[in-house]
């Protein structure tokens, strides 16, 4: 499937009390899909992706907050699961959507799995690349506990050179992985950067999950989860989320050898070989 046989509808922004979230529409198929995107990037990235799910799918590619032009009410305000799957479930009826599935790459899989966990009903498959929020990061602590590391990263906005010796003592005492050292320093390289850092990982650290409950609630229809990990990936190791994987009674894990940052178009090119996988 050609990009120019993908059909692209406008733009579009969802409000709901004077929270917006915009979304871009791919595809004309009977069969739906939310994507969420991962840190850094926007609705944009699924593009190339979409088409390697095949023509029977519609999918909705969102712009997370802090990303592209959705925007909450308040910027500053942490996002909570309650909130997030008000504005999801108002956007859903919108759209007269009743069956979906979800598609989620990294730190779009909280998103994600709100939704999951707070209409299962609904959800027909999930597909995580890499997920983020289901083992506890190194960069999530570091950002949300203790407190006081709040005010340190949000110093560091405007003078990222304190946080950049930390990091580079990690490294010097072998505490941090030298690829996850080139991927902070990447992450704090601007103002712009080190800013969506910090709101991102303040912002959503209430997006977390009771993995025993999440795993029952995804067991009792039981919803089918596909991995997609990084046999490299160093900011989303797969052997921490094997017990979780293990806990689910319809999971299936695809193991490339990748690293984290270019893992969704490994499994674009993955699925196009083999259509078999497809959603459709």
């Amino acid at each position: 499937m050609t990009d120019l046989l993908l059909t692209v509808s406008p733009s579009h922004h969802f409000t709901l009390m004077k929270t917006h979230l915009h979304f871009q529409k791919y595809g004309t198929g009977p069969r739906v899909v939310l994507a969420f995107h991962g840190y850094g990037q926007g609705e944009g990235h699924w593009r190339t992706f979409v088409q390697a799910l095949g023509p029977g799918v519609t999918v909705y590619a969102f712009d997370l907050f802090y990303h592209g032009r959705s925007k909450l009410t308040k910027a500053d305000a942490p996002l909570t699961k309650k909130r997030l799957a008000e504005l999801l479930g108002e956007f859903l009826r919108a759209q007269t959507i009743e069956k979906f599935s979800l598609l989620a790459f990294s730190m779009g899989a909280k998103f994600a799995l709100t939704l999951a966990e707070q209409v299962p009903e609904q959800v027909e498959q999930i597909w995580l690349i890499a997920p983020d929020g289901l083992q506890r990061q190194f960069w999530y602590a570091l950002a949300t506990y203790p407190p006081w590391m709040r005010g340190v990263l949000g110093r560091a906005v405007l003078r990222p050179q304190r946080i950049l010796r930390f990091l580079d003592t990690l490294h010097q005492r072998r505490l941090l992985d030298a690829n996850l050292i080139r991927f902070a320093q990447w992450q704090l390289d601007s103002r712009e950067k080190r800013l969506r850092v910090y709101r991102s990982w303040t912002g959503f650290r209430r997006l977390t999950f009771d993995l025993s409950k999440l795993a029952a609630t995804l067991n009792r229809q039981p919803t089918p989860v596909t991995f997609f990990l990084g046999r490299h990936d160093r900011v989303i190791p797969h052997a921490g989320l094997q017990g979780f994987i293990a806990s689910l009674r319809a999971a299936h894990t695809v193991l490339l050898e990748a690293g984290h940052a270019g893992l969704i178009y490994d499994v674009a090119a993955y699925l196009r070989r083999h259509p078999e996988l497809r959603l459709a």
